[in-house]
């Protein structure tokens, strides 16, 4: 993972013109704002990307469809997040990014919709139902 040092300056906020978009998975929500001309920063809830998201495995999905793309080292990214764990957080960012990307550029829908990061997962949590432990999951059944 690349660990890119900022200045306390550009740790807050971007200056410019930016795209911006909206992604979501389970009940994560993640606002991107893609900065043109910029060094491949990624800022999520107004920290380094790796002060945010430890694992290696989040780098991955959040910057996949930059990579994709070849635009890994040339745009900077800030990133709101809301709700969810880190996963959900990290494909929510991921789902946005490729969303924003599709708004720079119309050509690069073939590539991302081939890797399939332009559909929203729709899975969610199934919810509880009265009488059992869990969604599905009944309490052990006792003959006597």
């Amino acid at each position: 993972m690349d660990k890119v040092n900022i200045d306390k300056e550009n740790k807050n906020e971007f200056k410019g013109k930016y795209f911006s978009a909206i992604g979501r998975r389970k009940t994560a929500v993640a606002q991107v704002r893609l900065y043109k001309n910029g060094k491949g920063i990624i800022i999520i809830n107004g920290k380094n990307f790796s002060e945010y998201f430890s694992e290696t495995k989040h780098y991955e999905a959040i910057t996949q469809p930059l990579k994709l793309t070849g635009l890994e080292k040339k745009v900077d990214c800030s990133i709101l997040i809301k709700g969810g764990g880190k996963e959900g957080q990290a494909e929510a960012a991921r789902h946005g990014m490729a969303r924003v990307l599709l708004d720079i550029d119309k050509e690069l829908k073939p590539v991302l919709k081939k890797e399939g990061l332009l559909t929203r997962d729709p899975r969610k949590k199934e919810r509880k139902k009265p009488g059992l432990k869990k969604a599905r999951r009944a309490g052990q059944w006792s003959k006597r």
